[in-house]
């Protein structure tokens, strides 16, 4: 995929990651279509995961993300990330494949789950049905699907969110054996959801939305 023009303002603050951050997600390819990455995050959320996935290179292993918006601001938000980041960002389409490089937006009004593909791999369903933890789309109802579908080959991501959607599921997720992050109380706009996440023992390190990338791309690296 070729590189996505990032504005000047950005280069100058992750030129000299990036280079590290390819080298090291090098040892991935042909592996990360195996490998899920599922976050979620609710009030001050839209710009943790901007942070987050702007400092992602492009061969990064797909990810699956639950903002809660509502309908019809979901595809202008993704839009508006796939202009900032190097990885593809759409909103999800039911039975969208999961694959590097690309993210992943649930709609607005639906709830987004991980299913297996026939191949071996993994893809979306977006679907209508009731709230779950109180919204629609679901960080709970993500999460949930990605700790019975993907099990130990996913990572777990919670951002800054008002209430405690997202910390069942991402404790379901560290028990099938995935590798989690919550977002630091410090950095939080509102820390809720992590703090929840944390509180029932659902995270493995935490960290500012500025730190998870190099943790993630870290994680990722020594999977080899």
């Amino acid at each position: 995929m070729q590189d996505k023009e990032i504005r000047t303002s950005d280069r100058s603050t992750i030129g000299e990651e990036m280079s590290a951050i390819k080298q090291k997600m090098s040892a991935l390819t042909g592996k990360s279509d195996r490998i899920v990455i599922a976050i979620g995050a609710s009030t001050g959320g839209t710009d943790a995961i901007a942070e987050v996935l702007k400092k992602l290179p492009e061969n990064t292993p797909g990810i699956v993300i639950v903002q809660h918006m509502p309908q019809g601001f979901t595809k202008m938000y993704a839009e508006r990330l796939d202009k900032l980041c190097r990885i593809e960002v759409k909103e999800a389409e039911h039975g969208d494949r999961i694959r590097s490089g690309q993210a992943l937006l649930a709609p607005g009004g639906l709830q987004m789950r991980v299913i297996k593909d026939r191949d071996g791999g993994y893809c979306v369903s977006c679907l209508e049905g009731e709230k779950i933890s109180g919204h629609k789309p679901s960080v709970d109802a993500l999460f949930f699907s990605v700790a019975e579908n993907v099990g130990k080959n996913a990572i777990g991501i919670i951002l800054t969110g008002m209430g405690r959607d997202g910390a069942d599921g991402l404790l379901k997720m560290r028990k099938s054996g995935a590798f989690t992050i919550g977002q630091d109380e410090h950095s939080s706009v509102v820390y809720g959801m992590p703090m929840a996440a944390n509180s029932i023992g659902a995270v493995t390190i935490q960290a500012s939305e500025k730190e998870i990338p190099q943790i993630l791309v870290k994680h990722l690296a020594g999977r080899e």
